[in-house]
């Protein structure tokens, strides 16, 4: 799939996102597009044009299901490997996530220093 260099990543928690940016952009090295709700994100996929999308389950207005089926709906983002980051991970939660298509649940509350690593080998799993 060649090199994971650009994330776009959606959260709505201000101080979670600035944790996630530092994470991502300074530990990991990444190119961090950063959107504070769903309906941002469908607006800044098609310019920043991410490798791939992180995005919070439980959000005001469109929440990430909502806005994961909205992507799949754009030809922009159709083929974008999306990862949902939740507190919610029980069993059946997981599994509805990755029923609708997602690559990946990494759990919340994360760990900072492992973030960029932990999206690098979903990365390099798919």
């Amino acid at each position: 799939m060649g090199e994971l260099k650009k994330v776009l990543y959606v959260e709505d928690e201000p101080d979670i996102r600035a944790v996630a940016e530092l994470a991502l952009e300074t530990v990991a090295g990444f190119e961090v597009c950063l959107c504070d709700s769903g309906s941002e994100a469908l607006q800044k996929v098609p310019i920043f044009k991410p490798d791939l999308i992180l995005m919070d389950v439980m959000m005001p207005g469109l929440d990430g299901p909502e806005t994961f089926r909205a992507l799949r709906g754009m030809p922009e983002s159709r083929k974008i490997p999306v990862v949902f980051m939740t507190a919610k991970v029980q069993a059946a939660e997981v599994e509805s996530y990755r029923a609708m298509g997602a690559v990946a649940v990494i759990p919340k509350p994360f760990d900072p220093m492992a973030l960029g690593d932990k999206v690098r080998e979903i990365w390099n799993s798919l």
